[in-house]
């Protein structure tokens, strides 16, 4: 197999002095993509666009999770603020245009056109989750599973590019890869209470919560300590990480039916090397 160097390759695309300088980029789907590009590499090996698919997509995701972290509220912004959302925007719109580009130059027109339709239903399936979130009509396990089919749709583009048996645990594959990578991800979120809004653990409180504390989130007026104190309170972090771990033993077992020992082999160094550790802090 090839080694896995996406993340180095997406840095010309994504690594700029401006962007570093004013604004955060989301985490990289680390995850994902090497899952992705594994499986490609066994079941297509001499396939000469495997680095590119894996390469496209992940500037897509990073594309559309930049766009997530635009402030929508409307609240009088800092000249720094403003700029930071700017450059969010444009920042998210560039990634996500590099694969029009990279794809057409390659010939691969049926690929524009599979990636952007997946682009669509990701952001349909967005709005949905957001009207559940605004009607606060959610379970903290409802948001895991939604944020997990968000997170996986992208690439299920590659659905029918594969054979065999990996054709039949793709799906499994992504699904607990994807998982995993969302268990991490809240995980980051719960080490800062300002990123406490919305996320696992605030749907986890608001369905295991005293009154008074449903009270007080729902009316926004709860300080960084009282949130801190909530999820101490609630065992968040030992909460998330036995999902994270589930995930990880999920992928683990899937990868003991594999035929191919060097995918499986892989697809547990994956999981061993990522487990236990939040998105934000992936290692480069």
């Amino acid at each position: 197999m090839k080694q896995y160097r996406i993340h180095e390759i997406a840095k010309k695309y994504v690594e700029y002095d401006m962007i570093e300088a004013y604004t955060e980029l989301p985490a990289f789907p680390d995850l994902r993509v090497r899952l992705l590009q594994a499986v490609l590499e066994q079941q297509r090996p001499q396939a000469v666009h495997n680095e590119l698919y894996s390469l496209v997509v992940s500037l897509v995701q990073l594309g559309m999770d930049t766009h997530d972290l635009i402030d929508v509220e409307i609240d009088k912004r800092s000249e720094s603020e403003m700029r930071s959302r700017q450059l969010k925007v444009l920042g998210g719109d560039y990634f996500s245009s590099q694969f029009y580009r990279l794809l057409s130059q390659a010939g691969q027109i049926e690929m524009i056109s599979a990636i952007s339709a997946a682009v669509c239903e990701v952001n349909r399936m967005k709005m949905n989750l957001y009207l559940m979130m605004n009607r606060l009509k959610l379970t903290a396990e409802e948001y895991l599973n939604a944020t997990v089919q968000l997170k996986s749709e992208l690439f299920r583009v590659f659905n029918g590019m594969l054979r065999g048996e990996l054709s039949a645990c793709w799906p499994e594959l992504l699904a607990g890869m994807s998982r995993c990578e969302v268990a991490l991800d809240e995980l980051a979120r719960s080490e800062s209470p300002a990123r406490f809004y919305q996320s696992w653990a605030y749907w986890h409180v608001l369905q295991e919560g005293t009154e008074e504390e449903c009270s007080m989130l729902n009316e926004r007026k709860a300080e960084p300590a009282f949130i801190s104190g909530l999820l101490r309170k609630y065992d968040i972090e030992a909460k998330l990480t036995a999902i994270a771990n589930a995930a990880a033993n999920e992928v683990r077992m899937a990868a003991e039916g594999l035929a191919s020992d060097k995918l499986a082999q892989e697809l547990r160094q994956m999981t061993e090397l990522y487990a236990g550790k939040p998105a934000g802090a992936l290692p480069r």
